[in-house]
């Protein structure tokens, strides 16, 4: 028998790690609604443990996140209400959370949301050393754009503001 999971596909309800992911991929980020949790990067594991519960791995974007409390309760409420009668969610601080994680089109969502995503994931320690680019700006995408504050809406974003539009906007930090 197959459980419908989010954008209508269908998912073995026999493999209680893949029912579970299906439902994690529709609760939204508390601060960032337009993502999944799954988008964010920030479900580390879904595991079956050895007392047929089921254990979520999750990791905060950073220490002290404060939407880290609703995150928990959010995955429990949402896996409860799917059918699962025993859920655990397990924190995971290492290795810490990296915007790197962030998938493809969690990156385009955050973009037509109106706020610009981190850089492309970069390996080498020269792209680290080198200072980030100015984003372009996600709502007519200048990229003549400024750095405003390092602190955003939220404490994972900067608020920058656009030289041809005039708008602001957050972009989300690389962490």
């Amino acid at each position: 028998m197959n459980a419908p999971a989010p954008g209508g596909a269908s998912v073995d309800s026999g493999d209680p790690v893949a029912r579970a992911r299906a439902v994690l991929a529709g609760v939204p980020d508390p601060e960032i609604p337009v993502l999944s949790l799954l988008d964010l990067g920030i479900i580390r594991s879904i595991e079956v443990a050895a007392d047929d519960s089921i254990e979520v791995g999750v990791s905060p974007t950073y220490s002290g996140c404060p939407a880290t409390a609703v995150i928990r309760a959010d995955v429990v409420a949402a896996l409860e209400a799917a059918g699962f009668t025993r859920v655990r969610v397990l924190d995971v601080l290492s290795p810490p959370w990296t915007s790197d994680w962030i998938s493809t089109d969690g990156r385009r969502k955050l973009e037509a949301y109106g706020i610009a995503p981190p850089p492309m994931p970069v390996r080498s320690v020269r792209a680290l050393a080198t200072p980030e680019p100015a984003p372009n700006c996600p709502r007519c995408g200048s990229a003549d754009t400024e750095l405003l504050s390092e602190f955003g809406s939220t404490p994972c974003k900067a608020l920058h503001r656009c030289r041809a539009c005039l708008e602001p906007f957050d972009r989300f930090k690389c962490i």
